[in-house]
């Protein structure tokens, strides 16, 4: 299923959603050549997050292949920055774009049930939550990890919690084709959370070269569940709800 339309008006500008994706789009612009073999290489070690590194579990020297006879080498001590950089980076336009939509879809509702700053918090820690059940499931890993999906899962977990009942579109492929769907909220996001822990599962001590960080979408979910209340503003969610999508009464 691919989401592309809900019915959830919001009513201010979501300025910080805008500014998220538009550091994204720069990152992989500037920081990544927009795909560039040794650029994106390059941002990926340097700025990625790399589990073992981070806690010290693989030694100094190790490399991981990253094609085109390129490596990554952990270098000797953690990178605490790396823990907010990975977050702004990515593997592929295709990542970029996937995870951006989803931002786009998601995250305009989320910022208009909480402040701006609040929205900052909140996003940042969902990223952080999602990098810490990442690095708990594999903790020596030399891979790194890039992608805003983590913190963009933990805006979709705070759309479970607040609208579970709002219409989302969905384009779902019959072989051949595609159809239009539309379905409550929490079906969709239920149904995409169960995928990413079955994924999760299937990836318990395989030797991979990489691929989706399963756990980082679970963790960043599960974040986004907890932490939305203690985020959001009870006036700015009122205001919302005034406009978001009702059910149907049937006399």
């Amino acid at each position: 299923m691919f989401p592309y339309h809900d019915e959830n008006v919001t009513q201010r500008t979501p300025i910080v959603t805008i500014v998220i994706i538009a550091a994204c789009v720069l990152a992989w612009l500037l920081a990544q050549g927009a795909g560039a073999m040794m650029p994106l290489a390059a941002s990926v070690c340097n700025y990625g997050l790399i589990p073992g590194e981070l806690l010290g579990t693989v030694a100094p020297g190790t490399s991981w292949p990253m094609g085109e006879n390129l490596v990554c080498v952990v270098d000797p001590g953690p990178e605490a920055r790396n823990l907010f950089t990975h977050m702004f980076l990515h593997g592929s336009w295709m990542h970029l774009i996937g995870n951006m939509w989803f931002l786009w879809l998601f995250g305009n509702n989320i910022e208009d049930s909480m402040s701006r700053p609040r929205f900052v918090a909140f996003y940042l820690l969902c990223g952080l939550g999602a990098a810490g059940l990442q690095v708990f499931a594999d903790p020596g890993s030399a891979i790194p990890m890039v992608g805003a999906s983590g913190a963009i899962s933990g805006v979709m977990g705070a759309y479970l919690v607040l609208f579970p009942r709002v219409r989302v579109f969905t384009m779902v492929p019959l072989g051949f084709f595609f159809t239009q769907v539309a379905l409550p909220a929490w079906v969709m996001l239920i149904y995409w959370m169960v995928l990413q822990f079955i994924g999760g599962l299937s990836a318990i001590g395989a030797e991979g070269e990489g691929g989706v960080a399963f756990w980082a979408h679970v963790g960043g979910f599960v974040a986004g569940v907890v932490l939305v209340k203690l985020f959001t503003s009870r006036a700015h969610l009122e205001t919302h709800k005034r406009t978001h999508w009702q059910p149907a009464r049937r006399g």
